[in-house]
């Protein structure tokens, strides 16, 4: 059985992640309170992230960086800028 939880980011209850994806505190708080719709979301923001900033993980402020973003994306209601991208418009 699906485990519900209230996601912070949808604002609405929806299936809860299988196990914690992140470490730490910030970890705990994504798994109790965030949806796997709104992760997925998340990694969709992550790989652009990465690939646009050309973003190294082995490289600590990198790494900072992008938990950050997270923690403001999933959290804080803020979208993730990317310079020069122009999300579709759906018609």
């Amino acid at each position: 059985m699906a485990r519900i939880v209230f996601c912070e980011y949808l604002k609405k209850d929806a299936e809860g992640l299988d196990f914690q994806l992140y470490p730490g505190d910030i970890g705990k708080r994504i798994f109790e309170n965030i949806s796997k719709q709104a992760w997925g979301e998340w990694m969709k923001k992550q790989t652009m992230l990465v690939n646009e900033k050309k973003l190294n993980m082995m490289n600590l402020e990198h790494r900072q960086l992008l938990e950050k973003e997270m923690v403001n994306f999933l959290f804080e209601g803020k979208d993730v800028h990317i310079e020069g991208y122009v999300p579709e418009v759906d018609k």
